[in-house]
């Protein structure tokens, strides 16, 4: 039997294709599962989106970095996670187009998100300025600057536990999402009457599905990188990108068709937190030096990309009463329009 290297270009495309179907199908049944079970436990909606599906959503990206690192693409690594970071929070727009009612960031009650979101913007904002001044290396191959990120992770879920016992605003005259949530995963989505252990089970087995699909993903891309004029960085920040993004989608709307406006809008900012934890494993699994070394143009036009939109959100959050424009909020459209540009500047650029 042929191996992937052995496929024509169409035959690695369907490859592609069948990996993106693949994870699109198990992402979405394992936020189905994942929200059951966090009805069933009592969780917080912001915990549920931050951690657990932002985690579980984040497989394909962790399989797809590790895997191109080890075989030698950084241009692919790097152009999937900074090119997803601004794809997954442009996520936030299809889902404030096409499942909300009012504005997206006119629903969160409490200020938790903006400074996520804020923080977010502080550790790209270092990310960026590694990749103009150099990553240091502390051997073996291993960056300090995606050290440093990675210990981000951790330190804003701290903050951000500490800042939610202190919160000293909320505000006021805002819809009810407890209320329309309940309306709509009633209409929407019966309980699962599965057990627990169940459940549990079909999460284990979404994900080992989006892990195999998540690898076939790297690998056909990388090839089809090879193989076509796009270039390993193009095909990362849009092809590989956008098939890694599809259970963040899929959550996201799911989460939005229900309701649960706070835990689809944690998802996305706590999936483009992980992404940057993730360059830790990325270097470690690459063999030629700090990753971060070499980000090319396109690579930092697409972190500054990913700092504007989740900015613009931050704006919107803060905002409340954000203006509704063709049914969804004018930051998301301006997000939309950031993620557009930002593709089109990095196909000129090549």
């Amino acid at each position: 039997m042929p191996g992937p290297d052995a496929l024509p270009v169409y035959g690695l495309a369907a490859v592609f294709a069948a990996a993106a179907l693949v994870v699109w199908f198990a992402g979405t049944r394992l936020a189905m599962a994942g929200d059951e079970l966090s009805e069933r436990y009592g969780l917080a909606k912001e915990f549920v989106g931050l951690l657990f599906l932002a985690t579980v959503t984040e497989l394909p990206e962790i399989v797809t970095t590790v895997t191109a690192a080890q075989v030698g693409n950084a241009q692919l690594v790097l152009g999937n996670m900074f090119g997803g970071i601004t794809m997954q929070t442009a996520i936030l727009a299809v889902a404030d187009i096409f499942a909300v009612r009012y504005a997206l960031t006119s629903w969160p009650r409490k200020p938790n998100h903006a400074l996520l979101a804020v923080l977010l913007i502080a550790l790209l904002s270092v990310l960026l300025c590694v990749t103009f001044l150099g990553d240091l290396d502390l051997g073996p191959g291993i960056g300090l600057g995606a050290i440093l990120l990675a210990a981000g992770f951790p330190l804003v879920i701290y903050l951000l536990r500490a800042f939610d016992r202190k919160t000293t605003w909320a505000p006021v005259d805002l819809p009810d999402e407890q209320e329309r949530r309940k309306t709509l995963r009633a209409h929407l989505r019966a309980p699962d009457a599965a057990s627990n252990r169940v459940l549990l089970l079909r999460s284990a087995v979404y994900s080992l599905l989006i892990v195999a699909a998540g690898a076939a993903l790297a690998i056909s891309a990388d090839l089809l990188a090879e193989r076509t004029q796009l270039g390993a960085s193009f095909v990362g920040v849009t092809l590989l990108a956008a098939a890694t993004s599809l259970p963040e989608l899929s959550t996201t709307l799911a989460a939005a068709r229900i309701g649960a406006y706070t835990m689809a809008i944690s998802n996305i900012f706590g999936s483009n937190l992980i992404m940057l934890a993730l360059l830790l494993p990325a270097d470690i699994a690459f063999r030629g030096g700090p990753i971060l070394d070499h980000a090319t143009t396109g690579a930092q036009l697409s972190i500054a990309a990913g700092i504007l939109v989740t900015a613009i959100y931050v704006a919107g959050l803060l905002i409340r009463r954000t203006p509704r424009v063709l049914g969804a909020g004018l930051d998301s459209w301006l997000v939309l329009a950031v993620y557009f540009s930002s593709i089109a500047a990095l196909y000129r650029i090549g």
